[in-house]
């Protein structure tokens, strides 16, 4: 626009002195103009350039960047504004105590991959990461809830932390809760069944610690519920057993008895000096004698054949070698019992060579005159066919 108006003048002293002339005026004004301005775009881009180039280094976190003052003015005013802005973060940062590399776009990345890192570990454990307010309320479930549970983690956003819990379980995890709020404690190993999406229960074990605000004001708790079924089963299963061998030491004690007391009376005798062809006590029995030290000295066909062993491989044995629940200690101390009472009965399973298990009486005898001991052995069929 001024270029245009500067060939006002121009035009006017052509149309009086001649268009040559006029024309080597206006392009040396040309030549003029355009000098000037590559020579001003060169004052302002330079320190402009230099200014961005800062700019970028201090967004990596470089605070430490000197800028350089300008013969422009606005510039000048645009640079002192940036040195007070540093100064200023300087000083925060500072307060703080925040890492300079914590804000800038080098640390977002690191978080990023901590985040990611801390995804995939929740997704590792058997369960899913929660927080609730201080009333059990969830402000947070992890994503892997879905896979236990076949919730979205926004579903359960605002729900009961006993919501999903069976009515009973819910009842005493309140209590405990409760109690822990009161007390500001951790929740530790809660275990309790939690209803599926479409009904079916699971086991959890629940694990929480409090979490507080700057006044020491208990806001509420973060933790994990882990899966357990399994186990539960386990348990339940180790518990019914546990019972059937009770019922059964109960139904049979008076008839163990009975026998006890007739085997008392009898001699003990092995296969060396019993007539060829007689076995032990009844054709059902499974027969052997061993020492104090629970060796095997003798034995009858039966009793090697339900192990799997032959003869000679049974004498080498102990009898903590086959039975799978008694261990030397243990079985030392029924060993007492026997020889300072003449007997001694009880349950237990043995392995065979195989690997497989029978459930099994035993009635320890002592015999004083060897100082042996003779075992008389039943199946328990009851037991086998009811596990």
């Amino acid at each position: 626009m001024c270029l245009a108006i500067s060939t006002i003048p121009i035009g006017i002293i052509g149309g009086i002195e001649g268009f040559q002339s006029s024309f080597l005026l206006i392009g040396l004004i040309f030549l003029v103009t355009f000098i000037v301005s590559i020579t001003i775009s060169y004052l302002i881009t330079r320190p402009l350039e230099k200014l961005t180039g800062n700019i970028n280094e201090i967004s990596k976190g470089q605070l430490d960047v000197t800028l350089l003052p300008s013969e422009i003015h606005e510039i000048n005013n645009l640079t002192d504004s940036l040195n007070r802005i540093m100064a200023s973060l300087k000083l925060a940062i500072h307060k703080v105590g925040v890492k300079k590399g914590e804000i800038f776009e080098d640390d977002v990345k690191a978080k990023e991959e901590s985040i990611k890192k801390q995804e995939d570990l929740l997704d590792s454990i058997p369960g899913w990461a929660w927080e609730t307010d201080s009333k059990g309320i969830y402000l947070f479930c992890s994503d892997n809830i879905s896979k236990f549970l076949g919730y979205d983690p926004k579903e359960m956003i605002g729900k009961s932390f006993f919501d999903t819990m069976l009515p009973e379980d819910a009842n005493k995890s309140k209590q405990v809760f409760n109690e822990a709020s009161m007390k500001k404690k951790p929740i530790n190993n809660l275990e309790n069944w939690i209803a599926h999406k479409n009904g079916k229960k699971i086991f959890f074990r629940t694990n929480g610690i409090p979490f507080f605000d700057e006044s020491g004001d208990l806001q509420g708790y973060r933790g994990v519920n882990t899966e357990i079924t399994t186990v539960k089963d386990v348990k339940e299963n180790n518990k019914e057993l546990n019972l059937k061998f009770s019922d059964q030491n109960i139904n049979n004690a008076n008839t163990l008895n009975e026998r006890e007391k007739e085997s008392e009376s009898e001699p003990i005798e092995t296969s060396q000096n019993k007539p060829e062809g007689q076995l032990y006590e009844h054709d059902s029995d499974y027969v052997f004698v061993f020492d104090e030290n629970a060796n095997i000295l003798d034995c009858n066909e039966n009793m090697y054949k339900i192990l799997g062993y032959s003869k000679s491989e049974m004498l080498s044995l102990n009898i903590t070698d086959f039975d799978a629940l008694e261990k030397n200690n243990n079985l030392i101390e029924k060993i007492n019992h026997a020889k300072k009472n003449g007997t001694v009965s009880f349950k237990t399973i043995y392995k065979r060579k195989n690997g497989t298990i029978v459930f099994v009486n035993e009635i320890f005898q002592y015999n004083k005159n060897k100082n042996t001991f003779k075992c008389i052995v039943r199946e328990d069929y009851s037991l086998k066919k009811s596990s």
